[in-house]
């Protein structure tokens, strides 16, 4: 056996001792990751030397097990993925602490508006859902970065979702569920929720928003981010497709 030999045999040893470890550090419920975790246990207690002669057979094996831990458990998911950026919005998953209290700020320069005086402001196309009436309040903010919609019950933010951030969501678990309806994701908790200043800085207007539905509408010039705050998922997804 060559130096070399000795070496990768080395690596392969401390690889086997990691797995061995975090296969009993993890929490994974069963069926099937308890399976999966058997499997891949099973195959590590045969002998070094079958590892050493095949490492790319172990590779595979590991990337199997992940790929199903991280399919089946928001903890997986969660442990490898923590941060989901999508039409402006930037959704943190972790421990997000106590939600925040108190009487939320304003959006930067936010006014009361007509319908007219926003289309006139506002920096991308405004949208309008035809499953609703007339909204009760509009007011837009940022030099026309934001606009939102007031409903009973219902808000509903239309902004220029192209490049930066514009709103930062703390969630706990669950993971956020992915509507193939609208291309958006669905996120079924209360969270914190704050605004990304147009020119930088720290967020602000950090509240709780309730259950919430994000997508993004492409108008050919621009692409604009939406998220409608309602309490029902069903209700929710039959706005957002309504909106034109």
């Amino acid at each position: 056996m060559t130096s070399s030999d000795d070496d990768r045999f080395g690596r392969f040893a401390d690889l086997e001792a990691d797995l061995r470890a975090l296969g009993e550090a993890l929490e994974v419920p069963a069926p099937p990751p308890a399976d999966v975790a058997r499997a891949v246990r099973t195959r590590l207690a045969e002998p070094v030397v079958r590892v050493r002669r095949a490492p790319r057979r172990l590779t595979a094996l590991v990337a199997v097990f992940l790929v199903a831990l991280i399919a089946v458990t928001p903890q997986g998911r969660a442990a490898v993925v923590t941060m989901l950026r999508f039409a402006g919005v930037e959704i943190s998953v972790g421990g997000p602490g106590p939600l925040p209290t108190g009487v939320p700020r304003p959006l930067p320069d936010e006014r009361r508006v007509t319908l007219d005086e926003a289309r006139q402001a506002a920096r991308f196309p405004i949208a309008m859902p035809s499953a609703l009436g007339d909204p009760s309040d509009i007011r837009i903010a940022d030099g026309g970065r934001v606009v939102t919609l007031l409903w009973p019950g219902l808000r509903l933010d239309e902004f220029d979702g192209t490049l930066e951030v514009v709103f930062r969501k703390d969630l706990g678990e669950p993971w956020p569920l992915q509507v193939s309806g609208v291309n958006g994701w669905w996120i079924r908790q209360p969270h914190a929720v704050s605004y990304v200043p147009r020119h930088g800085g720290a967020p602000r207007e950090e509240r709780v928003a309730g259950p919430t539905l994000i997508w993004q509408r492409d108008t050919g010039d621009a692409n604009v981010g939406m998220r409608l705050e309602c309490e029902d998922y069903q209700e929710a997804l039959r706005i957002a497709r309504s909106v034109r």
